[in-house]
């Protein structure tokens, strides 16, 4: 790592503490932004797992709708908002490339979530169609049923997702727009660099 990276991370660790002992109802709820083959972009909220410096982790279906995207397209940007913090908010943004995490990573993870997360994740066809709630009530008691008993190993198909980072920006809000924002940035080399943009 160089010093530029370590700071970056360093400043965002930080401002994670700082958000989990705010008001924040889910200081780890970050926007996932995807784009397919084509360039069509997609959004939705997950949830921070996992961050040092190979990258930020969140977890899911791979064969989701941004699981597909990802495999299509291995790149994505990461969004914090952390309203509540200091004069006006702050909002991190991450971009970066894509990669699965170690099955050791992701099958210690699952063995960590509550059972009932647990059921959740073998009965969800995540993403595909489903004809109404009671058919995924059935299959949610019909998961409980065949696991009783018994650990529920990590679904095949089921896994963590690492965002290497190559550009994050730190922006900190302030009255009239007046925002201060800071960006380090990756080169081609890997040689990490930081600047200020008029907000």
């Amino acid at each position: 790592m160089t010093d530029l990276y370590t700071q970056a991370l360093s400043t965002f660790a930080a401002l994670f503490e700082e958000a989990k002992g705010s008001a924040e109802i889910e200081p780890n709820a970050m926007t996932v932004a995807t784009a397919d083959s084509s360039g069509q972009p997609s959004a939705r909220t997950v949830l921070l797992k996992a961050f040092d410096a190979r990258g930020f982790v969140f977890y899911t279906h791979l064969d989701s709708h941004k699981g597909r995207e990802l495999r299509a397209n291995p790149r994505a940007a990461l969004l914090f908002l952390w309203r509540s913090l200091r004069e006006a908010g702050i909002q991190v943004r991450i971009e970066g490339r894509v990669e699965q995490v170690e099955d050791a990573e992701a099958d210690a993870y699952f063995a960590s979530r509550p059972r009932m997360s647990q059921i959740g994740a073998w009965a969800s066809l995540q993403s595909q169609t489903l004809s109404s709630r009671e058919e995924f009530d059935a299959r949610v008691a019909t998961t409980e049923a065949s696991f009783e008993g018994r650990d529920l190993p990590r679904p095949e198909g089921w896994s963590g997702l690492r965002v290497v980072p190559q550009r994050i920006e730190f922006w900190y809000g302030a009255q009239f727009r007046l925002h201060e924002r800071w960006c380090y940035e990756a080169d081609a080399d890997g040689q990490w660099s930081k600047r200020m943009l008029f907000p």
